[in-house]
């Protein structure tokens, strides 16, 4: 029975990718003819200005300022500007960075080259260079310690470019703090109103000037509005809020908008997660009203302090972002709009299957026959479940420089890379980067981290067998009582309806119901006077668990709250038995667990100002994950009726509180039963 609750687990997680690789083989077959298409049509030429640089390759023009690399106009299938008019020239299509120096504030900068160059021309392909050299001996107090260069490609025949940049700091840079890195593109706001980030998630926007106060009313989540007067009369009583649109970094390999008059798609397209942080479950921002489309590299949200870079002074460091591909396309028949979204989706997996490119010219970024690959088959060994190891099916496996297990959560300065087992465990870790990694992993339907022993150096050309890997999940004895299904979100849980006042209608039919704001409060509605109480094997998690553990709305202030989960035993072992607390997310939560009783001697666990993640309030279901084991000696429990209570004690604070992935009692591992 066990056994079927974990292949569930697996066959949930894989689902949504489960026909990719037949998609890659289709791919490949359909559009096997584009690189020839592309070597026929030898158009790409550029045009220099005193202040601009045109790239034009006769489908894609592109206008970039020189020297300083913003992105100025795309002109495309008959649209002469692509990119918001109404934005000034500095605000269209730009890098930008947030960083601090220690112990100072969060400073903007908008990142511009002083240096202009054409690093490669010919009939096939034109790369220019942006750069900017960082000096020590003439940079001021607040100067950015990095040297950057940003980078833009246009090849012949193909519907679009590609962009990526390479910071570094040289040696004798102050000490900074990295906090977040990105691409962003503000489209024609009269033309680009339908955004689509996924097949679920798509939906007509609102306007830049409906986010204005004559136009909306602020909520207690500073990004989030609520639209009394949009210009959209459809679209009036709706909230409005960028976090809604967040996707983990495994499933956002594509997003954009479709505008109107003409119909044109503008698509940023990731072909390869390995340059951004926090691996293949860090959530990050695609695309908002703006209309904005982003192509996020790094950044703290959903994770929090933890995530932010720190360098040392004298810290030598470089890094590649990107490229990442912006995929234009169109159609004169507006039936056929939608067909734009799905032609992106398969020129993404097309940008896939050439990864890594081997046009970038920058010797910083590296080819296929310059990078390694490691492989092996991953088992889980739980002698509770099964006498031997079992296949770790759909399992995550990844490289990455972070050394202890679960770090790879926070790893930020380097490269990761990941993929996921098959049905067997197998997996193939393909275009890894020369250097030392830790091989980490987790496995749907079993909790905690996995860190291989030893490390793992690849070299250029390198093919590592890893063998027979098994992962020894945490357990001390068999389980007594189980709470929820162990897959690193809140998603097994009760997610209750939205608040009519506050409803985004793009969620009101979807899986992703906490995608809704404002659900903290609803904890209130369904529990006004008193706290949840949850009976082991009577009450139904996806009916009776709420999905987050927050604070109580009183009258004047919020309350902290106490769950209590009631279960019977039979008979108790002596010895100790094992609490494990699997957390989704946290964010300035004191967590408390008592065994019988609220006083001090009963008192087996607590943590207290746990996690900065943010995700109840950013309509998340996951952050950084967590594993607590706690003992609880026999002498506390009693033959009949037990109560664990868990108490989220931090009050006061409306967005603070606790999504719990799972929970589970362990008996004993080896012991005597008591009689009472």
């Amino acid at each position: 029975m066990k056994q079927k609750r974990i292949d569930k687990v697996a066959d949930e997680i894989k689902r949504t990718d489960r026909t990719k690789e037949d998609q890659r083989k289709k791919i490949k077959r359909t559009d096997r003819t584009k690189e020839d298409q592309r070597k026929k049509n030898r158009t790409a030429v550029t045009k220099k200005t005193s202040e601009l640089v045109i790239l034009d390759n006769g489908l894609v023009s592109l206008t970039i300022s020189k020297p300083r690399g913003l992105v100025t106009g795309i002109k495309y299938a008959g649209m002469d500007n692509l990119l918001d008019l109404k934005s000034g020239e500095n605000s269209r299509g730009y890098w930008d960075l947030n960083g601090n120096f220690p112990g100072g504030q969060d400073r903007y900068y908008l990142l511009r080259g002083s240096n202009y160059s054409v690093i490669h021309l010919s009939n096939d392909q034109v790369e220019i260079s942006f750069g900017r050299e960082y000096n020590i001996s003439s940079a001021g107090n607040t100067s950015l310690p990095l040297s950057i260069d940003l980078r833009y490609i246009l090849r012949s025949g193909v519907s679009g470019f590609y962009s990526y940049a390479i910071y570094e700091r040289p040696a004798g840079c102050p000490a900074f703090d990295l906090v977040q890195t990105r691409m962003l593109f503000k489209l024609r706001r009269e033309k680009f109103h339908y955004m689509a980030i996924t097949d679920e998630k798509q939906r007509i926007m609102p306007m830049p000037e409906d986010l204005l106060p004559q136009r909306s009313k602020q909520l207690i989540v500073p990004e989030s509005v609520l639209l009394v007067n949009p210009i959209n009369p459809d679209l009036k009583g709706e909230v409005d809020d960028k976090y809604q649109y967040s996707l983990d970094n495994k499933d956002s390999g594509v997003h954009g908008w479709i505008s109107s008059g003409p119909i044109v798609g503008f698509w940023i397209i990731f072909p390869s997660q390995e340059f951004r942080n926090g691996g293949p479950t860090k959530q990050n921002l695609t695309a908002h009203t703006g209309p904005a489309c982003l192509a996020m590299f790094h950044g703290s949200h959903y994770i929090g302090d933890d995530m932010v870079a720190h360098f040392e002074e004298g810290e030598t460091w470089r890094k590649v972002f990107g490229p990442v591909f912006i995929y234009l396309n169109a159609t004169n028949d507006v039936s056929k709009a939608h067909n734009l979204w799905t032609d992106a989706k398969r020129q993404r997996l097309f940008e896939e299957s050439l990864w890594p490119y081997n046009f970038a010219s920058s010797p910083y970024y590296l080819t296929a026959k310059e990078r390694g690959s490691a492989s092996g088959q991953f088992f889980v060994e739980d002698r509770f479940l099964s006498e031997s190891p079992i296949p770790a099916k759909y399992a995550y496996v990844g490289l990455s420089a972070a050394t202890t297990a679960g770090s790879w959560q926070t790893e930020s300065k380097n490269y990761q890379f990941w993929v996921q087992t098959d049905s067997n465990g197998n997996f193939m870790i393909k275009n890894v980067l020369p250097g030392v990694y830790a091989l980490h992993g987790w496995v749907p339907g079993f909790i905690g981290d996995y860190l291989y022993e030893k490390s793992v150096t690849i070299s250029a050309g390198s093919e590592v067998e890893l063998g027979k890997l098994i992962y020894t999940p945490p357990r001390d004895g068999p389980t007594v009582w189980e709470i929820g299904l162990p897959n690193r979100t809140g998603n097994d849980y009760y997610v209750p309806d939205v608040n009519p006042l506050y409803v985004n209608k793009l969620f009101l039919h979807s899986p992703e119901k906490f995608r809704q704001y404002g659900l903290w409060d609803r904890y209130t509605d369904i529990h006004p006077q008193s706290d949840l109480v949850f009976n082991v094997g009577i009450n139904d998690p996806k009916k009776d668990w709420f999905f987050a553990h927050v604070d109580r709305r009183g009258e004047n202030k919020y309350l902290p709250t106490t769950w209590r989960i009631q279960f019977n035993m039979g008979s108790i072992k002596k010895g100790i038995y094992k609490l494990r607390l699997s957390i989704a997310s946290a964010n300035r939560s004191d967590l408390k667990a008592h065994v019988n009783d609220i006083g001090l001697q009963h008192l087996v666990f607590q943590v207290m100002n746990l996690g900065n993640d943010n995700a109840v309030c950013r309509h998340g279901i996951h952050g950084v994950y967590r594993l607590f084991s706690t003992d609880i000696s026999s002498s506390l429990l009693i033959k009949g009726d037990n109560t664990i209570f868990l108490t989220q004690a931090r009050g006061g604070d409306a967005l603070c509180g606790i999504i719990y992935d799972y929970i589970r009692l362990e008996a004993p591992a080896i012991s005597e039963t008591i009689t009472q």
